[in-house]
This record gives structure tokens, sequence and C-alpha cells, in this order.
């Protein structure tokens, strides 16, 4: 068995600061805490990560809203039936509430015998009853509604988990009840998800709707910096040739607890003999010794000695797959290390699946949906005794020159690379950007580094409490509307999500080498604000292109300045932070135009020079050199509105024979507009 190889990746440290689990006298983590705070909010949007106690908070909100708020019942409505289990009863008041969480057994209809014709039934009688509580799927209740009208839920209050399941598609049933629900407006509705991306395929909720709802938001950095054992998540892709099944010991430890997502059987990963893979990965790790009795794991003897123990959820066999699944829930195991070493599942052991010693989610082929993926992660970031480090993997096959699906192959790598440049910012503190003004002072509760706050030049503060880092910025442009600066606030990702899954942006900030990086960060960035928020005039469209690029550019220097230090480690905690203020430090002025200079896709490039074979990345290149466009009519009127602002600055307009290849980028902009214009008068 050869050592697992190092594979290029994000790595984010955190503090261990314990605050994670820690709570307040009422019993509540800080993200409940929180959530507890907008309890009187007829429309509240929480977005937590995995393990941050969503669950819980919901309790507590539910108890006061039947409690104070004068709801008649509780539905809690969860995608599927594993996950009502996390809405068991909790003894709230052992640990400081003033009332217990109980669900009568029979109220909770995932426990419940039978299809949903009878369950919906059962939540007409439970709307009819005196009890508070009920617990039933998405599919139930959209069946419930359908027969009975959304009027039979007035004054209750509708808790929908797992909301990234909702859609505002048309098609999708359980989003076009929730706008029902919200014209009708009798009903209070609490959405909870780890996974918010409105970029992911559909919407969730159409604009005018969500700008009802209340958020809450606790952010990946803040739950992990909080955790006791957990210090570091590292992210990265692995690009291999040939079958995966028989690669795949390059990068699986089989000392580290591990789940492995093969891939779907129709995608180019597959070999399309599911179970086969499995055996093939069992015949990797070592001589398969039989199955446990007990809990139908497989055991192996690796070529070490050790017997793992594995559980394969793929199995096709239902009774066998059944008791594997059980063993895996087994509550009397969930603190036992020891109870299993590795996961084998293909459409499993995803959302709400908890099994705290995860260390190494690895999953084989792209996954198209950015939800799926902070799902998968999300495995792997419980906290855990002596749990010091996690890490998450995507096994992508190499685009091969002899593949007849070698374009399908170079758009997974693109992707790849775009849900990493994501991930990045999900994990990241969060920002916060404001112009350098004579009149600016230090912000209480920020540290400005050893020379503290500087008067005479742009300032890094980082609030260690809230997990921010302040970044004064000469030429910053400021939000002005509430909803521009709610977007800058809170929803900057959704901006990046949309930037880089723009296949045509990504393929131009990786591998032309004639792009300029204002194309990408002013013109591309540009035009995805503008149909993204239409609704914004035009200087408040900029403050959120500026901010948007600072978010994602700055990381990009943070890990470029970093990469630069050789093998050295940065300091434990603080590396973004780190490299951060040393990019800030070695310019002479940090300003926004130095920052819409920088291709967002620079440092991305230079990780996939490191993991693909040179003769493929050559091939990807071409590929996509061959397709290039030199203008297109949008981009062409973007530019010459950039060549506008330059003149009104400059005094002239942009040439076409300027060193400064951004000017000359606005200039042929012009002239492709001049040459169409004439074309047309031609005609």
């Amino acid at each position: 068995m050869s050592d697992p190889k190092s594979i290029p990746s994000i790595s984010v440290n955190y503090e261990q600061r314990g605050t994670s689990a820690r709570s307040n006298e009422l019993g509540m983590r800080p993200m409940q805490e929180r959530a507890f705070q907008k309890r009187g909010e007829q429309y509240l949007l929480i977005k937590s990560p995995p393990a941050s106690g969503k669950s819980r908070a919901l309790m507590f909100i539910a108890l006061d809203k039947l409690e104070n708020q004068g709801m008649k019942q509780a539905i809690i409505i969860v995608p599927e039936k594993s996950i009502g289990s996390s809405f068991q009863n909790e003894p709230l008041s052992k640990f400081g509430f003033w009332a217990d969480w109980t669900v009568e057994p029979k109220w909770n209809l995932c426990n419940a015998p039978g299809g949903d014709d009878g369950k919906v039934n059962s939540v007409k009688t439970f709307l009819d009853s005196d009890s508070k509580i009920l617990v039933c799927t998405h599919a139930t209740f959209r069946f419930a509604v359908d027969k009975f009208g959304v009027d039979a839920f007035d004054d209750r209050l509708l808790a929908i988990d797992e909301f990234h399941h909702v859609s505002a598609n048309p098609d999708n049933k359980l989003g076009a009840h929730l706008g029902d629900f919200m014209t009708r407006d009798k009903a209070h509705l609490v959405a909870m998800t780890g996974s918010y991306f409105r970029g992911d395929a559909e919407a969730v909720l159409h604009p005018e709707d969500e700008a009802k709802f209340e958020s809450v938001t606790y952010t990946y950095y803040e739950q992990l910096n909080g955790y006791e054992y957990l210090k570091q998540l590292d992210i990265g892709y692995y690009f291999y040739s040939g079958r995966y099944s028989e690669e795949i010991l390059g990068v699986l430890d089989p000392n580290e607890k591990t789940i492995i997502h093969i891939p779907n059987v129709n995608s180019r990963e597959s070999t399309k003999d599911k179970i086969r893979e499995v055996e093939h990965i069992l015949e990797e790790l070592g001589e398969w010794q039989g199955t446990d009795p007990d809990t139908g794991f497989q055991l192996v003897k690796t070529s070490a000695g050790k017997i793992l123990k594995i559980a394969d959820l793929v199995d096709d066999d239902s009774s066998k797959r059944d008791r594997v699944s059980a063993a895996l829930k087994d509550p009397a195991q969930k603190n036992n290390r020891d109870h299993v070493d590795i996961i084998i599942a293909l459409g499993m052991a995803k959302e709400g699946f908890d099994w705290i010693w995860c260390e190494h989610a690895l999953t084989v082929g792209y996954r198209s949906s950015l939800t799926e993926i902070v799902q998968i992660i999300g495995r792997a970031t419980r906290d855990a005794p002596n749990k010091w480090r996690a890490r998450f993997t995507n096994l992508i096959a190499e685009p091969d020159a002899t593949e007849a699906a070698v374009v399908e192959a170079v758009n997974d790598t693109l992707k790849a690379i775009a849900a990493s440049l994501l991930m990045e910012q999900v994990l990241a503190p969060r920002f916060e950007f404001r112009p350098k003004r004579p009149e600016n002072g230090p912000t209480a509760g920020f540290d400005y580094g050893d020379d503290g706050y500087q008067e005479d030049k742009p300032n890094v503060g980082f609030n260690r409490e809230t997990g921010t880092i302040q970044m004064e910025i000469n030429g910053l442009v400021e939000p002005k509307s509430e909803q521009a600066q709610r977007i800058c606030q809170d929803d900057l990702n959704e901006v990046i999500t949309a930037f880089v899954q723009d296949k045509d942006t990504v393929e131009r900030g990786l591998f032309d080498e004639e792009a300029v990086p204002e194309e990408l960060t002013q013109v591309r960035m540009g035009k995805i604000i503008k149909d993204k928020y239409p609704e914004l005039d035009d200087e408040d469209q900029e403050a959120v292109r500026q901010h948007a690029v600072a978010a994602l550019n700055l990381i990009q220097k943070a890990k470029e300045n970093l990469a630069g230090g050789g093998d050295e480690t940065p300091s434990a905690n603080t590396a973004l932070l780190d490299g951060v203020r040393k990019f800030a430090m070695d310019v002479k002025s940090l300003d926004i135009d130095l920052i819409d200079r920088i291709n967002p896709f620079g440092e991305a490039y230079a990780i996939l020079a490191k993991t693909m074979e040179p003769g493929r990345l050559k091939r990807i290149k071409e590929i996509i050199e061959a397709k290039k466009v030199s203008m297109s009519l949008d981009e062409a009127r973007e530019l010459a509105k950039r060549a506008l602002k330059f003149k009104q600055e400059k005094g002239r307009l942009p040439s076409l024979t300027a060193a400064d290849p951004w000017e000359k980028r606005m200039a042929e902009g012009v002239a492709f507009l001049q040459r169409k214009a004439k074309e047309e008068q031609d005609a």
C-alpha cells in the first residue's frame, strides 16, 4: 500500500476556543442564543453550518411561540424520515430552559408505518386536536396542504428543516405552498439550512418573498473556531487517470475515519458496476476477513495487521443495507470511536448523517450541486475528542485527449475549481470593508496588529469574537440602499457563486493568457451584478461589485502570500489573517483599482498546475483556446461604459496603443461598437 498523496488544498486553521459547545444560563449554545433573540419574527431564516445545533434552536423558538406568541401548534417538516430523529424529546429544563421539548410518539409521523396517504389524514387529526407538536416529512406536508388547503394551518408555526430542498421553481410544490402561506400571512415560518446557495441550480425563494425573512447567520468560521478539538480543515481536489478504484489508495489513509462517496452510476467516473467498485476498494485496502454478524460491517485486514470495520451502504440487498444503517445509528455507539472505520456510500451518509468521528470525506466524481458539497463536507466537521484535523477530497477523472466526452471532462474540472473557490469563501472569516477616510478611527473589539491603528494608511483589524476581518480600502464605494447594504454584509457569497460558476469567466481567468484581470473583475462581475440585482441603481451595483471582488481576491492574495513562504507553516489560528495583513503591508496603497487588477483565478491555476499531468493541462488549454471569442456585444457595451468613466477621470478616451492592457481593452470595446454601428449603417 503506497503512502497517501499530498493534495493541494485550502487549509484553514481555527482557534479551538471551545465556545461552540458552551451554553448560557438557558442551555443555549452561541448560535441558538443568536436565533432565540429573533424569536419574535414571523418569518425567520436560520443559516448555520452542520452540527451548530439548528434542531435545538428550533425547539427553543417553537416553545416560545406556543407559550408566548399565540401559536396554536408547531409543525416540524423534515426532508426525509431519518432526520425526524433530530426532533425527539429533549429535557431542555435540565439545562436551564423553562420547558421541555416533548413530541407524543403518535405525532412523530417519521416513525409511523405506511405511506403518505395515511399520514396525511394523521396531519388533519393533529390539526383538530389539542396536541402541540407534530413532526413529518416534506412530502407528507405537501400532500396535506394539497388536501386541506393553506388556511387549515392558520396561527401555526411551520418549521422547515433543510430548507435548501425548497425551490422557487413552479414545479417545486413545497416552494409554491410557501409562497401561498406568505401571501395569506396567517402562519409563522422558520426555515433552517446549513447550505443556502441561491445560485445553486434553482432559486430557493423569490426575491420579494425572501425580503420578508429576517436572517440569522452563523458562519462556518464561527462554528469551527469555537470547537474544542478540531483546529484544521483541508479541502482539495485530486485528478486521476484510469479507474478510480485502482487509484483511491493514493488519497485514502486507512488510519483516518473516512466516508467514501462513490460516483453516481451515470457519471463519467463510474465503471457502471457499483458493487464491483466497492469490492475493489475492499481488495485494495487489504484481505477480507468476513462480515461482523451483529453490525453487518465488512472486516478487512490491512498489510499492517489492522482490522478495518467497513460499513457498505451501497449494497442493493435492502436487508443487509438496513442492518448496516441501523448499526451506524445505534445511539449506544455514538461516542465509540472504534465502532466503525470506513463508510462507503452512494446516495446515503450526506445530509443529516451524524458521525462525529469522521476525519475524511472522500468524494469520487464532481458534484454539480454546491449544496451537496457543503453537506458532504459537513460530515467531517463535527468536533470530537482528539480529532485535530479533518479534510474533504474530491477525486476527479483527468480529461483524456482520446475521450469522446473530453469537453464534458473539461467542464467538470472547471466546476471543481469553482467549488473550491467557493468553499474558501464559506470557510473564511467574514470581511467587513470600509473606505479609508481621514475621519476613520479604530473600531472597538478589533485588533489592528502590533502597531495598532494607523491613521495614515489603510488598516486591517480582526475581531476574534465575531470572526470578522475589517479592511480599509481607498476608493471603495459604499452601498446606499438597505438592500445593497444587506448584500454586502450577508450575501457576497451569492454574488461570488454566480461569478465562479460562469463557465466563460472561469475559462478566461484560468487559461487565456491575454485576458486582462479587469475584464473579469469589472466587466464580467459587473454584468453578473446587473443581471442579478437589476433593481439596484448604478452606484449600488458598483458597490456590490467592489465588495464581492475584494472578498474573492483578498483571499487569493492571502493564499499566495502564505504559499510564498515555502514549507513554513503560518502561525496557527491566524493563517488567513496573516496573509491578508502581509498583502496590505506589501503594497504602497491598498485601493480598489489594485484589487481589480488581481486575477481571481491565478492561485487556482497554480494549484491545478501542481496536481494535473502537464500534457492534459495543455490539452485543456487548447480546447478552451479553440472556442475563444474575441469579444461579445455585451462585453463591448460594458467596456464602453468603463471607457466613459475613464474619460471622466482622465479627460480623454482610452487609447488602442496604450501600454496598459486594461486601457487598451476598453479602447477595443469602443472600437468594436463603432464597427458594429457602421456595419448596421452600411447594411
